[in-house]
């Protein structure tokens, strides 16, 4: 009887043995899920699919190395929108896909809405494009990174420019009421004030999709603004700006990242011209840059869009970092993003405690013949 149970505890053992071996292999084989979250359709699909086309690219050069840790990499992609009501339930769906890391969300209010979800399942998410402070300022996101500098720098660089470059001296303050622009004004009318150059003679939110804007530039020539710095997209933009130069108003139209896009030069037309916005810090002439571009180029036909490198060095930062802590535990990851630098077409980069990127910023770009040029 006794050496019946013994046989029967060694075979259990062995069984149980086989099970845990198939099923390490089964962990170690599985491939890393990157998910992939932002604008892929709508009035800002030219910010999000730009991050997708980066992902692929790079993906697909690491996947035809070999993989990372000896398994490959599988982006699963879902459209949010620019949402933040449809973000939530994007989050949750690749949680329910087993994602690792995502790379998004693009717009910052749709960031923040799907933040808490993927930090309650310690999911790292990294952003080449939400610049609202808050973000990794607060504190309250430990999985948040992202590849571009925040608003508080954006807005500092617009002030700066129209302060000391234009030397302008009444400035109105426009925003779209969201997450992303509302911040971005609050920053600019606070750099404003206490710089006691300038006087804010207008700070107002207008509401984004309406048809007509004709009474918040009504109130703009009244206020005899000598420009105007928004915070907002450039489907808005490009209304307030045709409208401003349709009524033979000069003034100084200057923006952010949210406008310096193709799609506001194309909807605006003549009349983009001599528009200024900020945007990510001209990297053109790093070799990585150069080869990132060509490849977008012979892949897709075309120019890269909005972000396109940020969001290429984003996934190869999230990459780099699964590979150099080996595996993807969350722990482990967040201390490799935040110690081991990583070559990109941004320059040399790693983390610092909030997740801001270091080493990356903005530049001021004005719309000339058609196409943006950075302001030297």
């Amino acid at each position: 009887m006794k050496s019946t149970v013994i046989r029967l505890f060694l075979s259990l053992a062995v069984i149980l043995s086989i099970i845990i071996a198939i099923s390490c292999t089964k962990l170690q084989s599985r491939s890393i899920r990157v998910g992939v979250a932002g604008a892929h359709s709508g009035d800002l699909a030219s910010y999000g699919l730009p991050t997708l086309k980066a992902a692929e690219l790079v993906v697909k050069d690491i996947n035809a190395k070999g993989g990372i840790l000896g398994r490959k990499v599988e982006l699963l992609v879902e459209d949010d929108v620019c949402k933040p009501e449809v973000a939530t339930n994007i989050a949750s769906k690749l949680l329910s896909n087993e994602v690792h890391v995502v790379l998004g969300h693009i717009c910052s209010g749709a960031t923040k809405a799907a933040l808490g979800i993927y930090k309650e399942s310690k999911i790292i998410t990294m952003s080449p494009s939400a610049t609202n402070p808050q973000l990794t300022q607060s504190g309250n996101y430990p999985n948040f990174f992202r590849t571009i500098a925040s608003d508080d720098a954006q807005a500092k660089l617009e002030v700066d420019f129209a302060l000391d470059i234009l030397k302008l001296k009444k400035i109105a303050v426009l925003h779209d009421k969201g997450d992303y622009g509302k911040g971005l004004a609050e920053f600019a009318k606070e750099f404003l004030d206490k710089s006691g150059r300038a006087e804010v003679v207008l700070y107002e939110g207008i509401t984004p999709g309406a048809v007509d804007y004709s009474a918040v530039i009504q109130k703009i020539k009244n206020s005899e603004a000598e420009a105007v710095i928004y915070g907002g997209y450039h489907p808005e933009a490009s209304k307030l700006v045709m409208l401003m130069r349709k009524k033979k108003m000069d003034t100084v139209f200057i923006s952010d990242d949210g406008v310096k896009d193709m799609t506001f030069i194309k909807v605006a037309g003549e009349y983009a011209e001599g528009v200024y916005a900020t945007g990510p810090k001209d990297v053109s002439k790093n070799p990585l840059a150069i080869a990132a571009a060509d490849a977008h180029k012979k892949a897709y036909g075309s120019d890269p869009g909005a972000f396109f490198l940020n969001a290429y060095a984003a996934t190869q930062a999230l990459l780099n970092a699964i590979e150099k802590a080996g595996s993807t535990d969350y722990k482990a990851v967040t201390n490799a993003l935040r110690t081991e630098y990583v070559d990109t077409p941004l320059g040399k980069i790693r983390f610092d405690e909030r997740g801001d990127a270091i080493g990356v910023g903005f530049s001021m770009y004005q719309v000339k013949n058609g196409e943006y040029a950075e302001v030297k």
